[in-house]
């Protein structure tokens, strides 16, 4: 017979069809997942240039739908321009990356504190209520002696 299978290369094959099922499994689990407290990185200089590009590109292109069209001209026109050109958007770029940075370092700081500075299941007004009675007990006792 022709192009047929033997018995011993289908139970080879299973054999690794089951060996990579198994593994497929265990790589999903190994990924952390994001924390969505975690502060997202700033847009580059072509991006703040895309942010208003697109605006523009929209205006003078009502009846244009395509993404990819807006992607290619806006990056055809970044290639044109000069270094003078591109340096408002650059220095936009520059100080959302300062605050990136700034954002990160706190952020980092909550993460390294044990999360210190979330609250507890009592609200703070809970918490301040709690204070001021210990005090005033404190008061009336000293009233009574």
């Amino acid at each position: 017979m022709k192009g047929g299978r033997s018995k011993a290369d289908s139970r080879n094959n299973d054999a690794k069809l089951k060996r990579k099922g198994a593994g497929a499994g265990t790589k999903a689990s190994k990924k952390a997942a994001k924390d969505p407290n975690k502060p997202k990185r700033p847009a580059s200089a072509f991006f703040v240039f895309m942010e208003d590009f697109r605006k523009q590109y929209k205006e003078s292109h009502p009846n244009n739908k395509s993404v990819a069209a807006v992607g290619k001209a806006g990056g055809d026109k970044w290639k044109s321009m000069s270094e003078a050109e591109k340096a408002p958007f650059a220095a936009k770029a520059e100080k959302r990356k300062f605050e990136y940075n700034k954002d990160m370092a706190a952020y980092n700081k909550r993460l390294a504190g044990g999360n210190a500075d979330e609250e507890s299941d009592k609200s703070k007004s809970e918490v301040n209520d709690e204070d001021e009675e210990e005090e005033s007990d404190g008061e009336e006792e000293d009233d009574d002696e």
